[in-house]
This record gives structure tokens, sequence and C-alpha cells, in this order.
């Protein structure tokens, strides 16, 4: 829908249009979108029957929001998409601060001149992106930033008072009038700023340096926090949280699947980059994994939470490493390898807040055994799990291929081997191919030695080979048999 046409106050008085709230704005036409059967927020996978409904319940009372969860979870973009329930063009008084409504005006200068011109007050159209403010709660933060300020050169050009409401410098809030206002991170936000709010959220009235000004501000405002700032950095001061109408817990993915569907969406390739590395399904899943372990692991802050960002850019990284062997050998296709997982380790060491054991371990063992805990994991959904304790007569179906490293055999797999030579290192292993072939039948040929190399990775999770990490490439060896030779 292209700007309308009307300039004039007298024109849109002709028309069907009414002043009304955001809040009555937004509630409309998310009405509209759910008689329809429209989605009302797209692209935020894993929230349709949890985060979602909940805000469009608040949104339907009229509710400003707290999005309350740890760092990752998409509230921001939640709270941007939120633009897309606004009407596409709303008019205001030209010129106006505060996007003051030509039918309902709130500023003294936007009443001074529709009292002077009547009717031919110009108007101007405001579209719904530009109905969007943010602003990052910092310490630094203050009321005249958020509120306003007197303005003494203002004051001095217009000879007022400084009682003069025309002598006041407006703040974010105040400009984001029927607006879409987020805060971010609350409680980073200094108390007594926080108490500055409590007017506009309930008395609509603003008051900056002890003059009280009655300014019916309608902003949707949409604060987000992270539970962590509650005992860290600062708290929300109670009598705020009691003005904040709805408060809504966000979540990371419940499963392995939206997991990879967000990761999918949001992970972003050179042009043609897919048709020249082959991703096995298994590797997608592995790397949500490794956000599984870390969210759980007792070397990491649960606290501090696991963003669902270090997905995505170990998937960037992880794509750039095959790539990077391709151009090292000269070759148009590869495949991803479970060696290529040692290109994700920078993306996982900046995405982890650690404890003190994760501190005295290192950043970078901590990544190796988030990996490892992964593979772990998945193992058995698609080979036979390793028993702790076996019987000695018992044949296992791995016995054949832990036989030749127990014969002081051991592999070296160089991170920048061409395709030809990793296949064949590979296949010369003794069993190792036919035990993919044996317990994945269906396993696709382009899958076949990411698998086989993952059943090297599986043992050496389960303790039943040794990996070493070496400044060329992996070496594995038999874990009992590398004890005993050291004896």
């Amino acid at each position: 829908m292209s700007k309308p046409k009307i300039a004039t106050l007298g024109a849109l008085k002709k028309t069907a249009y009414q002043p009304q709230s955001i809040q009555e704005e937004l509630a409309e036409n998310l009405r509209e979108r759910l008689r329809k059967g429209e989605p009302t927020f797209e692209g935020l996978i894993g929230y349709e029957n949890t985060v979602i409904p909940d805000v469009e319940r608040a949104l339907l009372s009229g509710h400003n929001i707290n999005l309350l969860g740890l760092r990752g979870q998409a509230k921001t973009r939640l709270a941007r998409q939120m633009t897309q329930l606004l009407d596409e063009w709303i008019p205001v008084v030209q010129g106006s601060e505060i996007n003051d409504d030509p039918l309902a005006p709130i500023s003294r200068e936007a009443k001074e001149l529709i009292a002077a011109k009547g009717d031919q007050t110009p108007i101007d159209w405001m579209h719904r992106d530009e109905r969007f403010f943010e602003k990052l709660a910092t310490p630094d933060v203050t009321v005249a930033d958020l509120i306003g300020d007197v303005d003494p050169i203002k004051a001095a050009n217009l000879k007022l008072s400084y009682a003069d409401e025309r002598a006041i410098h407006f703040g974010m809030i105040p400009r984001a009038h029927r607006c879409i206002f987020v805060l971010n991170e609350l409680p980073d936000l200094q108390a007594r700023i926080q108490v500055a709010l409590f007017s506009i959220l309930q008395e609509k009235e603003i008051q900056i340096r002890g003059f009280k000004l009655r300014l019916p501000i309608e902003t949707q405002i949409i604060f987000t926090a992270n539970p962590e700032d509650y005992t860290n950095r600062g708290s929300i001061v109670t009598p705020l949280k009691d003005r904040i109408g709805s408060q809504i817990l966000t979540h990371y993915p419940h499963t392995l699947d939206i997991a990879k569907a967000i990761t999918e969406q949001e992970v972003k390739f050179k042009e043609g980059i897919e048709e020249k590395i082959h991703i096995p399904e298994l590797a997608r899943e592995l790397l949500e994994q490794i956000g599984f372990e870390a969210r759980k692991s007792e070397y990491i802050d649960s606290k501090s939470g696991v963003s669902a960002r270090m997905s995505i850019t170990a998937f960037e990284n992880l794509i750039s490493t095959a790539e990077r062997r391709i151009l090292i050998n000269g070759e148009e296709k590869t495949s991803i390898r479970m060696s290529d997982f040692l290109g994700i380790i920078p993306a996982i060491n900046g995405k982890v807040e650690l404890v003190y054991e994760g501190e005295q371990e290192g950043a970078e063992q901590i990544s190796y055994h988030l990996i490892s805990q992964a593979c772990k994991t998945l193992f058995p959904q698609f080979f036979p799990e390793l028993k702790k304790l076996e019987k000695q007569d018992d044949k296992g179906p791995y016995d054949t291929l832990l036989g030749w490293f127990f014969s002081d055999n051991e592999l070296f797999l160089e991170d920048t081997l061409d395709d030809r030579l990793y296949r064949e290192t590979l296949e010369n292993l003794p069993d190792l191919k036919n035990i993919v072939s044996t317990h994945l039948p269906d396993c696709a040929k382009e899958d076949l030695h990411f698998m086989m190399e993952f059943v090297l990775w599986g043992l050496e999770a389960n303790q039943r080979l040794n990996k070493y990490r070496t400044l060329e490439g992996f070496q594995f060896k038999d874990a009992l048999g590398s004890y005993i030779s050291g004896l």
C-alpha cells in the first residue's frame, strides 16, 4: 500500500479514520489475523505453543510486556515483529516531535497549530517500520535520555520560563508516542531511573526536575531481561514490576529438530557453497547436540545460558572448515567430516561462560569435551551401545576394529587430507566399513565415510579408544594398549 495522498486535517476528517491508542490498534489487528487464521509472528520456531500464545494474550489485554529469558532466545526479534501488527500508515501532525494524532493531539505545539490553521493544518503519514524504537539499558542511561529534560537554550531563545512545557526537550519514550518502544536489559537500568518510569506507565505523566506535566503518552513498551541480571548486575524494582502487565518467559529449543530448524533458518552461506559441500544429517544433529550438552554441563554457568547463536556461528565455521580444505586441495566438492568439528571450537569458546572448574580445565578443553559428549549421546541411536562390563567370551560388534588398535596400530587423520586419501585411510581399517553397512544398511553413499569416522569418535567418547589432537590432525590409539605400553 502506497503512502496516502491526504495532506490536510480537513481532508482527513472526511475519511473513516478514527483515533485509537497503539494498544487498541495492536489488539484489533491481532484479532483480525486470528480470525483469518493468519500467522501473527513468523520465524520464531519452537514458540508456536508456548511464548507466542502468551504474547497474543498480553496484546489483546493491552499490556506492557516484560520478556524474561536467557541470552539468545529471540526476545528482541519477537518485539521487532510486533510492528507487523500495526496499521501500515498513520497520520501525524506535520513537524510534531511526538507524532501527534491530528484528531487527538497531546502536545501544546500541535494543539496551537491546529487552533491557528484549523482544517488547513498540514499532516504527514508515518509508516509502521518507523514506529519502532529501541534502547539498551546501561548504567549511564539518564532520565533525560528516556523521559526528557529542560532545554535552557530553547527556553532562552523563546524567552520561556523553565516551568513552560515548551522548554522541554523530550526523551525517547515521549518521542515513541503511538509507537513500540523496547528497553533491553531492564535490570541494568539504575533503580532511580526505573522509578522515573512509574508515572509514564500508570498515570501518563512525565516529571522533569520537579516540573510535572500531564502528557497522555500512548506507547507500547516492551522490556527484556535476563534472569541472571537479578543477582549479578541489578534488579527490577518491585513497583515497576507491578506496573508491567505481563511477564513472559522465553526458552531454548526443546528438541533437536526445532534447534536444527532454527539454525537452518538463521545460518548464512555464500551462494552455491551447499552444492560443493555435502552436509550429513548427523552432522547437523551433532552440532545442535553440542548446545544441549553445554546447557547441562557442570563446567558451564547455567544461569548465563548458551545462546542459539552458538549453533549458528558453529555451523558457519563447520562449512568454512570444509571450504578451506577444498581450496587447499584444489578440489571441486567434498563432504563434512568429523574432524571438521575442530573448526567450530572458536565459535564455542566465546559463547559459553565457564564456572571455576571449567576455567581450570581451559576453554578449549571444554569445547573438545562438549563435542565428545555430543558423540556419546547420539552414538547409541545409530550403533550398538557399548556396555561397561562384558563377559570375556562375548563377541562384541567392535572387537575386530578394537583388536587392530590393541595390536599397537594407530590411525592419523590429517585436517587437510584430500578426499581420496581420506576415504582410503578409513577403508583400510579392518571391519570399520562392515560395522556401518551392518547397522546402517540404508546409509547413503555420500554419508558412508562420515559415519565411519563417527564410529571412531563414538568409541573414543566411550573410552574404548584414545584420541589425541596434534598440530596437523587427530591421532587414534587403543586406550588399554596405550596404558599397558606405558607400563
